[in-house]
């Protein structure tokens, strides 16, 4: 949530993020693969295709299947929400996480209403301008020893559970903010991200690499960014494995602490009118 700009933009002030169009290797669509096509049989025409008039075999290959739909997030309803807010800054704690409507970008930012069942369980309705700045976060996040954080070498598993979806309409991504040595901006902070559904946003920096699924992007303040290459509605991530990635490539520094596990929206707009972000599971597993 740090100042990030599309490619080919100016740079604008810090802490308005910018969105914009879908640029390769971001995760706009989910990116499937389709079987190969089966080749003519040779011989006796198959039994089960009758012949055609002329009297010849027919040697047609089938239709190729359908593309396979990404996984749906988990059905789940919350229609008594136990929470409700469309405060700036408003939040719930509950279950040893914090669900946060996070709208950090007030200035700019339009109304925002979030209803919670359980922080596994919540919705939040947005309205933003089709404008290019990040507006909103809303999210639900663990603090790790009240945000002072722990060495990560210290923890052999870290690994998370997440179901979420995005309105499908506007400019946002769905992904994980991963704090290390510190929360927010300052000296030695990194932002670790996992996008994992994309709609027409475009990380910050330069895409330097992949890692298994993913594209990774990363700027020069400290800004790193791992987009999934197709679009994941639900699932879990190995957070342990991507820091240490990240680590032997020089991206992180050795060793850093791990100070917070967030996952939600960043609602660039909803082109004008109301759209709902749906989450539905979401576990951290640290030990």
């Amino acid at each position: 949530m740090r100042s990030r700009v599309m490619a080919g933009l100016l740079t604008i002030p810090l802490l308005l993020v910018s969105c914009g169009q879908q640029v390769d290797g971001a995760a706009g669509t989910p990116s499937v693969s389709v079987p190969d096509v089966p080749g003519a049989t040779s011989g006796a025409p198959a039994t089960s295709i009758p012949p055609s008039t002329s009297g010849a075999p027919n040697t047609s290959p089938p239709a190729p299947k359908p593309p396979p739909a990404p996984p749906v997030a988990p059905s789940r309803g919350c229609g008594s929400p136990e929470f409700s807010t469309s405060d700036p800054d408003g939040g719930w704690s509950t279950g040893g996480y914090y669900v946060h409507n996070n709208m950090w970008n007030a200035g700019e930012a339009g109304p925002e209403t979030l209803r919670a069942c359980a922080y596994n369980n919540w919705y939040v309705d947005s309205t933003q301008d089709a404008t290019t700045s990040v507006k909103t976060y809303p999210n639900v996040h663990k603090d790790i020893n009240d945000l002072n954080g722990k060495p990560f070498d210290s923890y052999s598993v870290i690994t998370s559970t997440f179901a979420g979806r995005g309105p499908g309409t506007g400019i946002y991504d769905v992904a994980y903010d991963v704090w290390l040595n510190g929360v927010g901006d300052g000296p030695g902070v990194t932002e670790l991200m996992v996008w994992t559904e994309n709609l027409k946003q475009v990380p910050s920096g330069d895409k330097v690499g992949t890692y298994s699924g993913y594209d990774v992007w990363k700027d020069n303040d400290g800004y790193i960014a791992f987009v999934s290459q197709t679009t994941r509605y639900s699932g879990s991530v190995d957070l342990k494995a991507m820091i240490s990635w990240a680590i032997g490539k020089g991206y992180v520094p050795k060793n850093p602490t791990v100070n917070q596990i967030g996952y939600g929206i960043e609602f660039c707009s909803t082109g004008g009118g109301k759209a709902r972000f749906t989450l539905t599971d979401f576990s951290v597993t640290m030990s």
